[in-house]
């Protein structure tokens, strides 16, 4: 088993809000992508769309998701999910911290996966157990 801890310690500040991506990640290889995401009060992320699918999993706060032009309430305990080519962004209007992990994936992500797992098929490993 492997533990990486204090991943909103070592956020670093992009597309409007603090992140933390999951990848690189030595050892770990996976059919999609994440990122601890945080966004402070008055903190709007940088809209875009892409060709994935992303899911956010609402952790702490309260924020809006703007989907294609249209505002939905996301707080703690609460999933978004994005289909792909949706325009999205957040904006956190509170007082208070929006936390979240973002979870993307994509067809390319996958076909990426298969091919490295048929590569290394019988030889997979967890790694050491450590904590980083």
């Amino acid at each position: 088993m492997t533990i990486r801890t204090g991943e909103p310690d070592n956020a670093v500040r992009a597309h409007g809000l603090d992140l933390k991506l999951l990848q690189p990640w030595p050892g770990l290889e996976a059919p999609f992508r994440g990122a601890w995401c945080i966004l402070r009060p008055g903190d709007v992320s940088e809209a875009h769309a892409h060709h994935e699918r992303e899911l956010f999993i609402a952790l702490s706060g309260r924020a809006e998701v703007v989907c294609n032009g249209r505002r939905h309430a996301l707080a703690a305990g609460d999933i978004a999910l994005m289909r792909a080519a949706t325009e999205h962004f957040v904006v956190n209007e509170h007082d208070e911290d929006f936390s979240y992990y973002a979870i993307w994936w994509g067809r390319s992500m996958s076909e990426d996966f298969l091919a490295h797992e048929l590569r290394h098929e019988g030889g997979e490993t967890d790694g050491a157990d450590s904590t980083t």
